[in-house]
């Protein structure tokens, strides 16, 4: 019996995660900002960290496509 075919890279997936887990950051950080009383400060936060957090959580998802 022979293993299945790895399946394609599925970019709609990988751009979920990114934009999920990018979301949830922003979120997490404006309301930490609004909780401190400076929402926007917790948003640019958030929108700094969140970015490169989205990219590791594909990074690690997918490690295997890209090798």
């Amino acid at each position: 019996m022979e293993p299945p075919a790895p399946r394609a890279f599925p970019p709609a997936e990988a751009g979920a995660l990114l934009i999920v887990t990018t979301s949830v950051v922003i979120g997490a950080a404006t309301l930490a900002g609004w909780a401190i009383g400076s929402l926007t400060s917790g948003l640019v936060t958030g929108a700094i960290v969140g970015l490169p957090v989205g990219i590791i959580a594909v990074v690690r998802r997918y490690k295997g496509y890209f090798s």
